[in-house]
This record gives C-alpha cells, structure tokens and sequence, in this order.
C-alpha cells in the first residue's frame, strides 16, 4: 500500500544574521538525512518533495539523490510564517511556539495563525498525492511546525493536542497512507 513519509528536516545552521527560510543543514543534519535515505533505499519511491525553505531542500535533495527519483518544491509545505519576528533567541522562541499551538486562531505576534498554517500543510499534502501517478511512496521533507498541525488534522484532534516529534532538533518522520490520508505510523526519529 502506497505511503507518504512525512519528514521534518534535522538540524540546521542558526545564523540569526541570515533569513530563517534560508539557513542550511548542518554537517550533523546532513549526516543523519543520509542515513536515514539509507533505510528508505529498499522502499518503492516514486517522488521527493519539500518546501522551498534551504534547510527542507537540502534534506530532500540527499534523499532524492540517494534513490534516484525527482525532487521538487512546494511552497505550501513551509514552516508556519514567522517572518514578522525573524529569528528570536531560546526560550523566546519557544514560549512563543507554545502561544501559536495554544491559540490556533490567533496571530501571536504576527505570525501565520496555526489554523492558517493546518489549512495549507494539509492542501499541500492532499494535492501532492493527487499530483503523484499512484504506486509509490512520497517522501515529503518539510518542518516541524507543521508536522504538529498535519498529525492534529489526520488524528482529529484539536491543534496542540497532537502526538509530536520525538527529537528537539529536528529529524522525525511519520507513516500516512495515500489513499485514506491516515496517520500509518506515528513520530519516530530519522535514527532509529
């Protein structure tokens, strides 16, 4: 049965002096996105996507160059808008995340609405799978941000409420199958 793998990216380079769209893997990112292109080699993949973001297409392209498949981008698979704050320090940033998931409808301080963010993650996904000659496995390589939003809609369950990725920095993957849109396997670490 034909599957999409939901990838979130592993660890970046933070540059607070560059746009966050645009900040690399690390070599520790590049690393574990090689290994785990490794366990997908006996899988049947048809496709790579990612976000437009520097950091999910580095990760996409060590995948797609691992199996021989294509690559492209979608701009619907980015991280939730958070270009009205830029880069914000620990734990600023994180107690700023924990108000985005905790008032999905609500701009905390400028950003996208997570509800907004859900909508488009999960349009993103729905089109690339109907864009995909059927058969193969997807592997979408996008963020964490919406990673959470997408396992709360194919869970049904309220935004913050979701099972979440397993590793801080990055590099968790989840099961959803094509035809049904239902969560296969839930969060587990690229590593394991």
């Amino acid at each position: 049965m034909p599957r999409v793998v939901f990838v979130t990216h592993p660890e970046v380079v933070i540059d607070p002096k560059v746009p966050i769209p645009q900040w690399p893997l690390s070599e520790i990112g590049r690393a574990r996105m090689a290994a785990f292109a490794e366990t997908l080699s006996a899988r049947d993949v048809t496709a790579v996507w990612s976000s437009d973001e520097r950091k999910a297409m580095d990760g996409a392209e060590i995948v797609a160059a691992r199996l021989g498949v294509p690559h492209r981008t979608d701009p619907g698979l980015g991280e939730n808008n958070r270009s009205a704050t830029g880069y914000l320090p620990p734990p600023e940033f994180w107690d700023v995340v924990a108000a985005f998931f905790a008032r999905p409808d609500e701009s905390v301080r400028g950003w996208e609405t997570a509800r907004a963010a859900q909508a488009r993650i999960v349009d993103a996904v729905s089109r690339l799978v109907r864009l995909e000659p059927t058969g193969g496995d997807i592997v979408v390589v996008s963020h964490g941000g919406v990673g959470r939003l997408l396992m709360a809609r194919l869970q049904g369950v309220e935004i913050g409420a979701e099972d979440r990725p397993q590793h801080p920095g990055g590099g968790s993957w989840l099961e959803i199958d094509r035809e049904r849109l239902a969560v296969e396997q839930s969060w587990r670490d690229i590593a394991d």
